[in-house]
């Protein structure tokens, strides 16, 4: 199921990785699911680049990424020595936060945030920490798209290759520093892959022809329950 919804989210259903996130983060482990879930991630953005690969602008990349970058960093450097509970904990409070977030995008939508440095610069590296600790950046990062005033397929496509780069550069420390991807985890990921596929071919059908409205609502609730199920499980 969680893999399913990696392919929804990739496919353009915004947000919805964090429900894929709870279920792996319930089913593995808050820790060793974030190596798991990231080479999902990774495949689900070549899917996503591919598709989406004409809907682009390089420029909102650009100034995105490096903030993004930033707090990856952070979090390896602080997310290195975190025990278990620990990493459960913030992740809990990420989504928490996640949540938060995506529930004051939705009152505010149709006002402009600020498509500035000073804006990209704080959220960015809350994304990235949170992509780090979680592979939870979505919130944020959908809050920095919403300012640009970007079209659907603009922010799906401009997204998909940011995060393709971003999963990407988070590999080598999942792999060396944290050792949360391993060759047991890159084989448990072949047989969830063609979930990932099934789920996508699903999400491009319905980003066209879901009425998002009660859906988004459906699964922010459910998602802030799934974060009070790793924090007290």
């Amino acid at each position: 199921m969680a893999a399913f919804i990696v392919g929804l989210a990739k496919a353009g259903l915004k947000g919805s990785s964090i429900l894929a996130v709870v279920l792996l983060a319930l089913a593995f482990g808050s820790k060793a699911s974030t190596g798991l879930m990231l080479l999902l991630f990774i495949f689900g953005d070549v899917l996503a680049v591919g598709y989406y690969k004409r809907h682009v602008k390089w420029e909102y990349l650009f100034k995105f990424a490096p903030a993004i970058i930033i707090g990856i960093l952070i979090a390896v450097y602080f997310g290195k020595s975190l025990d278990e509970a620990s990493f459960k904990f913030w992740m809990a409070a990420i989504i928490v936060i996640s949540v938060m977030f995506m529930f004051w995008r939705e009152r505010y939508a149709n006002r402009s945030f600020p498509n500035t440095w000073w804006f990209a610069g704080p959220v960015g590296i809350a994304a990235g920490f949170s992509t780090m600790i979680g592979n939870l950046a979505g919130g944020f990062s959908n809050l920095f798209f919403l300012s640009t005033g970007l079209s659907k397929n603009d922010i799906i496509g401009t997204s998909s290759w940011l995060f393709l780069f971003i999963n990407l550069f988070k590999l080598p420390f999942h792999i060396w520093v944290w050792g949360t991807v391993t060759y047991a985890s890159f084989c448990q990921d072949l047989y969830l892959m063609p979930a990932v596929i099934i789920g996508f071919i699903v999400g491009v059908k319905l980003v066209a022809k879901f009425n998002e409205k009660y859906y988004r609502i459906f699964l922010l609730v459910t998602t802030a329950i799934g974060a009070s199920l790793i924090l007290f499980n």
